[in-house]
């Protein structure tokens, strides 16, 4: 293996991409696409891609995100979450290489009163959950040194998310109406990719032995626990500067107010004891991990 390890990062302009460019940008040569480069959607295009850039570690931060919409777009959400990944697992095991897919705690029905483990059956209540627990399953299927994180509530300074929705809403209305019956661990794309890098550095200088002792399926989310309406409240707490003072009133509801497509569990939080066990680490708590979010975009100059 070179010095520099080749590296392809797809779904690069996404913001878990973003920060996978920038957490792996010392570490080896690195190949960024997204939209328009290419079409997740198509297996020759998807292949083609793979073959050009032969990786020796295949990052996969793309996915059909839009939870709602995929009720009504099924076939487009197993595509990019389900049929995409097991090509780009297949094309990194012809090449041995290291591939990272990320999934969601949304394989889970939100029933358990704990935290969910490794070991718990995955019930998904809606197709967003469904089409991602089909993709962990192919990618299972066919084996290597592949690794599946599970994460949950997703956040940075880029993209699309709910800490930017927050900020944007904020703006424009003196009161926010937001749900406080589910549950789970706000984790950052900042958190996500440096933990990602830890392990494939580490993985890669033989620290955790063989593959087959360390490839799988893991929980990765920052520490803690909140409702949506808590991280709301703590989003205002900290970003004042970010909105000239101007922060709204936050009012709790249950999710039978807030209606819509798909069914979210009610508790999402997932456990990384096993994460912990196998490579030594853990992700910040949410709320300093939220600090250094709000600390982000202020250096940034994001108003």
């Amino acid at each position: 293996m070179s010095k520099k390890p080749r590296v392809l990062i797809v779904g690069a302009a996404g913001q878990v991409g973003v920060e996978l460019q920038r957490s792996f940008a010392d570490f080896g040569e690195i190949t960024a696409v997204d939209r328009p480069d290419f079409d997740l959607g198509d297996e020759r295009q998807t292949r083609d891609l793979v073959a050009r850039a032969n990786p020796e570690i295949l990052l996969n931060a793309a996915a059909y995100t839009a939870v709602d919409r995929a009720e009504s777009e099924p076939q487009i959400a197993m595509a990019i979450n389900a049929q995409a990944p097991r090509i780009l697992a297949e094309e990194a095991k012809l090449r041995n290489a290291i591939f990272v897919h990320y999934s969601t705690d949304y394989v889970f029905d939100g029933e358990k009163k704990g935290p969910w483990t490794e070991q718990d059956l995955p019930n998904p209540q809606n197709i967003y959950g469904v089409s991602k627990l089909a993709g962990e399953r192919a990618i299972a299927e066919v084996g290597g040194k592949c690794l599946t994180f599970r994460t949950s509530w997703v956040y940075g300074p880029h993209g699309a998310n709910f800490l930017l929705t927050m900020l944007r809403l904020a703006k424009q209305r003196d009161q926010l109406s937001i749900v406080d019956d589910q549950y789970g661990a706000p984790t950052t794309s900042i958190e996500l990719a440096d933990a990602t890098r830890t392990i494939v550095e580490g993985a890669l200088a033989g620290n955790y032995g063989a593959s087959e002792n360390w490839a799988g399926l893991y929980h990765m989310t920052c520490g803690g626990t909140t409702s949506w309406c808590g991280f709301a409240q703590a989003i205002f707490a900290r970003a004042g500067g970010l909105l000239d003072g101007k922060v709204p009133t936050v009012t709790p509801i249950a999710s039978k107010d807030y209606p819509v497509p798909a069914k979210r569990p009610s508790n999402s939080v997932l456990s990384n004891d096993r994460l912990n066990e196998r490579f030594g680490l853990r992700l910040a708590a949410w709320e300093p991990a939220l600090d250094a979010v709000i600390h982000a975009l202020s250096a940034a100059g994001k108003k």
